[in-house]
Parts: structure tokens; C-alpha cells; sequence
């Protein structure tokens, strides 16, 4: 389609429409599962942990209770946190498998460190960058400096170590919390 102007110096010309397809998004982790083939429906799990954030809003960090990385993680923020400001569960908990299923993972999922917190909950480096803010100096400073390592770049390194934290920490055969 063309259309000349008048004065005959100007010509405009409209290509026609071509459709391109667009990419859908996939989910990758929801907060409530799909309902069961079974009829059952599917469970609010930020409704059922609820609970856990009445009585103490505190976060709590979820860590696998047989690695001793996290055992030692956990020592490490309890001996720095020095008001408390953080509660503790093991994943392999009932109440740490629930905790999970909040946060949009696995209940069997202990691939990773998890803060839960009453709005939001935070996984691998961006859970380490976060509880570094609540422990006493100066770990609140370094975690504003290490947000500016691109996240990517973060979590390669914690699934590096992540994956192989038996191999070079070992296990205990219990929680020790």
C-alpha cells in the first residue's frame, strides 16, 4: 500500500502486519501446588505455615541438618547474632518441609539454605546476603557490597560449593539444633 502526498515529494509506504510468535512463561515454582488427581484440593501453604509467624515474626532459616557446612553456618549466625534475630529449622523437619512447600520448592528439596520470612522467602545467595543482614557488623556492610555481584555469578558459586558440601565437610548422622 502506498499513498502519495500532494506536492509528490513524500511517499509513504505500510508493510503489511507480520505475526510473530510470542514466548509464553513457564512456571517454574508455585506457592500452592496443583490440585491432586485424587480431588483434593490444593493446599495454600503461606495459609497453613501462617503459624509460624503469630507468636514470632522473626525469620527463619531453613538448612540441611545433616551437612556439616550448615551445622557450622548455623553455629556461625547464632554466635554473631547477637539479638536473636533469627530462628532455625532443618529441612528434613516437618516443620521445615512446610516451610518449603511456602517457598515455592521441593519438601524433599535440601539442595539449598532457605530464609523465610512472613512476605517472602529467599534461596541460596540471595538467603546468605540476607541473613548477613541480620547478624552484628560487619556482615550487614559486606552483604550491600555482594549485592553488586551479579546474582548469576553468586549462586554459580553457592551451587559449586552447595554440590559438593559432603565431599569436603562431610556428614553428621543427626541435627545438631
Amino acid at each position: 500500500m502506498a499513498l502519495t502526498l500532494p506536492a509528490g515529494s513524500a511517499r509513504l509506504t505500510v508493510a503489511p502486519r507480520v505475526h510473530v510468535p510470542r514466548r509464553r512463561l513457564t512456571v517454574f515454582a508455585t506457592v500452592s501446588s496443583p490440585p491432586s488427581s485424587g480431588g483434593e484440593k490444593a493446599v495454600d501453604w503461606v495459609e497453613a505455615t501462617a503459624s509460624f509467624f503469630e507468636a514470632d515474626t522473626r525469620p527463619i532459616m531453613l538448612f540441611d541438618g545433616v551437612c556439616n557446612l550448615c551445622n557450622g553456618g548455623v553455629k556461625f549466625v547464632r554466635d554473631n547474632d547477637s539479638r536473636r534475630r533469627i530462628r532455625f529449622e532443618a529441612l528434613q523437619s516437618e516443620a521445615g518441609k512446610k516451610l518449603l512447600r511456602r517457598s515455592g520448592r521441593a519438601p524433599d528439596d535440601i539442595s539449598s539454605v532457605v530464609l523465610v520470612e512472613k512476605e517472602r522467602s529467599y534461596v541460596k545467595s540471595e538467603a546468605v546476603l540476607r541473613i548477613m543482614q541480620y547478624i552484628n557488623l560487619p556482615f550487614p556492610q559486606l552483604s550491600f557490597f555482594f549485592q553488586f555481584v551479579p546474582l548469576f555469578v553468586r549462586d554459580f558459586a553457592y551451587d559449586n560449593v552447595a554440590n559438593n558440601r559432603y565431599a569436603f565437610f562431610g556428614r553428621s548422622d543427626s541435627c545438631e539444633i
